[in-house]
C-alpha cells in the first residue's frame, strides 16, 4: 500500500489513458508527458501501460507501507527520500515506512513516479486514469490509499539508470504537421504562425494551453469535427489552443496545426510563459 500524505498542488493516477471510447464523448485522457512515464516503467521493467502518479508542481508526499522499488522520471522537484536526496531515472529500493517527498521545481512541471508492478487502482473502461465524471475522483487527496503489488524477490534486476535528457525540458522547437483547416490561412497568417515565438498563458491545464499571442482571421465556422490531442485551434478571436490529454473529443474551430507525440511530450513539460514555436515538419 501507499499512503497519501500530503496530496501537492495536483498528483493523479495515470496510465496509457482510455483508446476507443471518443464516440462516447470520453477523452483519451492518461499521462500528459507519455516519454518520462516511459522512461519511469521501462527501469523497472514495468509494463509501459502501468499506472502510477503523475505530480504537477510537486508538493507531494507519500508513505510506502509494503517493501517495493520505485523509479522517478520527467520534472525534477528536488525529491528525498527519509530526508535524503535521491535520483531520477534510477531504480530505488523501498522499505517499508519509507516517506517520499517532492520540493523545490528545478526544471519541468511534470514528475512520474512508477512502482514497480504499478498502481493498482480500479479500472474504468479499461484505464486506471482518473478523470472527473469517469473515476470517483479526479485526483489524489490527503489520506488516499493505493495499492500496489506485493514485492517480489527483485534481486536479478539492475540498478538501471537512464541519462537525463535535459533538450525535453528546455527545447522551444515545437513539432507539428498541418491541420485539415491549414489551408484557410493566408500566406501571411502562415507566415506568422511559424515564426512567432507563442507563450503559454494562465489558462493551461490538462484539457489544452492557451496561448498569449493571436492570429487575426475572419474564418466562418465550421462543422463541429473530431479532434484528438495535440489539435492545435484557432479561435475566431485570433486566440490559439493547443488541446492536450484530457480535451474534449470534438470541436467547432479550424484545426490548423497537429503536434506530433514527441510535441505534445515536450508541452506537457511547459508551464506559464514558457516560450516556443511551432516548426512544421513532413509528413
Amino acid at each position: 500500500m501507499i499512503k497519501v500524505l500530503k496530496a501537492g498542488f495536483y498528483t493523479t493516477v495515470q496510465d496509457m489513458g482510455r483508446i476507443g471510447f471518443a464516440s462516447f464523448g470520453v477523452p483519451v485522457s492518461g499521462v500528459m508527458d507519455s516519454y518520462s512515464a516511459n522512461i519511469a516503467n521501462s527501469i523497472l521493467d514495468n509494463s509501459i501501460d502501468s499506472a502510477l502518479l503523475e505530480i504537477t508542481f510537486g508538493g507531494t508526499k507519500i508513505q510506502f507501507l509494503a517493501d517495493t522499488f520505485i523509479a522517478i522520471s520527467g520534472a525534477d522537484f528536488s525529491p528525498v527520500l527519509n530526508q535524503q536526496k535521491i535520483n531520477h531515472n534510477t531504480r530505488i529500493k523501498i522499505n517499508s515506512g519509507d516517506v517520499l517527498s517532492f520540493g523545490k521545481l528545478n526544471f519541468g512541471v511534470r514528475s512520474y513516479l512508477a512502482v514497480k508492478g504499478g498502481i493498482q487502482t480500479p479500472k474504468v473502461l479499461n484505464s486506471r486514469s482518473q478523470y472527473q465524471s469517469i473515476t470517483k475522483n479526479f485526483r489524489l487527496q490527503k489520506g488516499d490509499i493505493l495499492k500496489i503489488v506485493p514485492c517480489v524477490d527483485d534481486t536479478k534486476s539492475t540498478n538501471a539508470t537512464v541519462k537525463l535528457n535535459l533538450p525535453h525540458f528546455t527545447s522551444t522547437d515545437v513539432e507539428c504537421f498541418e491541420g485539415p483547416e491549414f489551408y484557410l490561412l493566408s500566406l501571411q497568417q502562415k507566415k506568422q504562425l511559424l515564426k512567432t515565438m507563442f507563450r503559454v498563458s494562465s489558462e493551461n491545464s490538462r484539457m489544452g494551453y492557451h496561448l498569449k499571442e493571436t492570429i487575426r482571421n475572419n474564418f466562418p465556422s465550421i462543422l463541429t469535427s473530431g479532434v484528438v490531442p495535440g489539435t492545435v485551434q484557432l479561435t475566431p478571436s485570433g486566440k490559439l489552443i493547443v488541446l492536450m490529454r484530457d480535451c474534449q473529443v470534438t470541436g467547432g474551430y479550424p484545426r490548423i496545426l497537429q503536434l506530433t507525440e514527441k510535441a505534445i511530450n515536450k508541452m506537457a513539460q511547459k508551464t506559464l510563459n514558457a516560450q516556443f514555436k511551432f516548426r512544421l515538419i513532413n509528413a
